[in-house]
């Protein structure tokens, strides 16, 4: 039986979502509508949360991956008069979500966005609205508390040992990277990690019938999940149960089957409009409203009491919970300094005193090394400094070299939750949410593949970037240069599609020093993921004391090499990664022929875009314009530096199968082409002089 006090709440949270779409004539009013005793039991009775504190580290999360369903967040965070945490990410300001900004739903400014968005808000524990993407993240956010734990923990001291809740619905059931998700969770026995699935039966479309209709609580038995059900969303005691039987297990992740009907909250009724996202109309909103025994031409109305009421329930149990924490804390800091000091610096997205000491300059070599076999020797020098530096492969570590070997590196699986190598399996979408879940949680996180398969996980990338999360993306077999394994396996447009994200920081270092400096530039960002792009093949590590210092790399291009003796360019030579050493090459000979010729690393677009003018006029001086852009990519953006006249060696097709030295004779990546390039670049330039002339 529901309370009077808790049906009052819990309409309450259904009044405002109806409102708050209403007003803004735009957004999902049935789900919250719908899952309102859901959320609320769960809210009001068993979430771990201080809505005064609402960031404090031991807190349940709770990923609302229905993202369309947001206003049922919003609704909860200002019933429960959460609090916005100010930029130090400690002290607690006024309130995070006002009535006035449920008023402004969907509207400029307002953190009360179309889908819930990390920053906006304290209390949104992370960004959703692709469906299966919450859902995805809340397994990082599973794992991350097992190796916290693990790491943290003291007999007598408990720092960590929180849930993850995750509200999911038959979009997310539908998409491939939940399944990816539950298995891995499955297998790895996260029995601190609750879904629960509303299951509506309704979509876009119409009713899931026309495309779904697998028995989803069956699938994850397989999985190895405790599957519970609940018959009707409205039955609150049935969801105590339900929720208690998670508290229980101690062996097996939990999902909970809820069957609900979309709109007013009531078995018999359905609300189609739902399916449409839209408003449910002003007679529609009366008659619900009425159901409730609300006043029907009430807006926005928080009855007397309902604050009060979130307050003894979810606001006692949580500041009794983080003031514990707390005490437990400093006691725990006073027996295990060096933990507490180390455990403060990761949650403030920092790094250990000296982490770059591990970076030491590589000598010149000319057969040097394959990038992706420098960035393996760096992160593990890295990773012996950072002890929260983790992270792995979707079953490619020993291409990506990503294989962490250092004492007590072993792998993190079920049996040892203090591994620091992940096996994600062929998992590459699953993987990309499961990095950013684990790096949401404070750990610095990466994951790897081929470059080819960075398609696989675009959504959970650019939601990093959305995120602001400093999540590490590792991709190897960077070029046509992977050869043999044809054009299914040789990226092309990728690179061009990367640098598109907005935020995203895409390095593609030419030799094992620049390796070092994006590994820097990686680990130095507290808001920017990072895709680190890495040869399969050998490239000649540079002579730092004839070329420039790979340090050039963080304002992402840098002059590489001038003329000896002084004289301005006439031509350059820009390249990144394994097109490199073909302008170096170039550059050599024409140096020998008395040409001005200078190289231009451009390992980070985006970094050199973040400079100031005059830096950048500085590389790529206005006058020179004579200019050749070397690249095994799609030739996409380019044009922006070589300019119009310029020549670009790219790729316009897709790869083949063949050896590689083969390849690049074919599509033209040697250093002979860069110097016929460069060539003709500067007798275009005397002909265009002698016109003007």
């Amino acid at each position: 039986m529901t309370d009077d006090k808790d049906l009052l709440c819990i309409n309450t949270i259904r009044t405002l979502a109806m409102d708050a779409v209403q007003k803004a004539n735009s957004g999902h009013p049935g789900t919250p509508m719908g899952l309102a005793p859901v959320a609320y039991t769960l809210w009001q009775d068993f979430l771990r949360f201080d809505p005064a504190e609402p960031t404090w580290p031991n807190r349940d999360r709770f990923v609302l991956s229905v993202g369309h369903a947001s206003m049922l967040l919003y609704s909860l965070l200002h019933l429960t008069r959460t609090r916005q945490v100010k930029s130090n990410f400690r002290d607690a300001g006024p309130a995070a979500i006002t009535l006035d900004d449920i008023k402004n739903f969907r509207q400029l400014n307002s953190p009360c966005a179309g889908h819930p968005e990390f920053h906006m808000a304290s209390g949104i524990e992370c960004t959703t609205g692709p469906l299966g993407q919450g859902v995805g993240m809340s397994v990082g956010m599973a794992i991350a508390e097992r190796w916290l734990a693990t790491r943290y923990n003291k007999p007598g001291a408990t720092l960590i040992d929180y849930d993850v809740y995750a509200l999911c619905g038959d979009g997310d059931m539908m998409e491939g990277i939940s399944s990816e998700a539950a298995s891995l969770a499955g297998h790895l026995r996260l029995s601190n990690l609750c879904w629960i699935y509303d299951s509506n039966r309704i979509s876009i479309e119409g009713s899931t019938d026309l495309a779904f209709s697998e028995d989803v609580g069956a699938r994850f038995l397989a999985y190895g999940w405790n599957v519970l059900r609940v018959r009707d969303a409205n039955d609150t005691a049935a969801v105590k149960l339900a929720l208690q039987s998670f508290k229980r297990e101690q062996s097996r992740p939990t999902f909970i089957l809820v069957e609900s009907h979309i709109g007013y909250g009531a078995p018999h009724k359905q609300d189609t409009k739902e399916a449409h996202g839209e408003p449910l109309g002003a007679d529609e909103i009366k008659g619900a409203k009425r159901a409730y025994g609300w006043p029907e031409d009430a807006q926005f109305l928080v009855p007397d009491g309902v604050y009060e009421h979130f307050a003894a329930g979810i606001g006692a149990r949580g500041a009794a919970s983080s003031s514990a924490w707390k005490q437990t804390y400093a006691r725990y800091a006073e027996t295990n300094a060096d933990l507490a000091r180390e455990f403060d610096t990761m949650l403030a997205q920092g790094l250990p005193a000296g982490w770059e000491e591990a970076l030491a300059p590589v000598p010149a070599d000319a057969k040097g090394a394959a990038t992706r076999d420098s960035s393996g020797k760096t992160l593990n020098a890295l990773a012996e400094r950072i002890p929260y530096l983790l992270g792995g492969a979707a079953d490619l570590a020993p291409s990506t070299k990503t294989a962490l070997k250092g004492k007590g590196d072993g792998s993190f699986e079920a049996t040892n939750y203090a591994g620091r190598n992940f096996h994600f399996g062929v998992r590459e979408h699953a993987m990309g949410a499961i990095v950013n879940g684990m790096s949401l949680s404070g750990l610095r996180a990466f994951g790897s593949g081929f470059l080819i398969f960075s398609d696989y996980m675009r959504a959970a990338i650019r939601l990093s970037a959305i995120q602001e999360t400093p999540s590490v993306w590792v991709f190897t077999h960077d070029s046509i240069g992977v050869g043999e394994d044809g054009p299914t396996h040789q990226p092309i447009e990728q690179l061009a599609s990367l640098r598109a994200i907005p935020g995203l920081h895409t390095i593609r270092p030419c030799d094992a020093n620049e390796v070092e400096e994006a590994w820097r530039v990686a680990l130095s960002s507290k808001y920017h993921p990072t895709c680190l792009i890495l040869s399969r093949q050998p490239l000649p590590t540079l002579d730092r004391a004839k070329f420039a210092p790979a340090a050039g790399l963080a304002r992402g291009a840098y002059v590489l090499a001038d003329p000896a003796d002084g004289r301005a360019p006439e031509v350059i030579l820009m390249a990144t990664g394994s097109e490199v050493p073909l302008c170096v090459e170039a550059w050599e000979t024409l140096s020998a022929e008395g040409v001005a010729a200078r190289i231009v690393s451009m390992p980070c677009w985006d970094l050199f875009e973040q400079q100031d003018e005059a830096y950048r006029r500085s590389v790529l001086p206005d006058a020179v314009t004579a200019r050749v852009a070397v690249e095994q990519a799609a030739t996409l953006g380019w044009d922006r530096y070589a300019g119009l006249h310029g020549t670009i060696i790219g790729m316009h097709t897709f790869g083949a199968s063949a050896p590689m030295k083969s390849l690049l004779t074919k599509f033209g990546f040697t250093g002979e082409k860069v110097l016929e390039a460069a060539r003709a670049q500067l007798a275009r330039q005397k002909t265009m002089h002698r016109a003007a002339e």
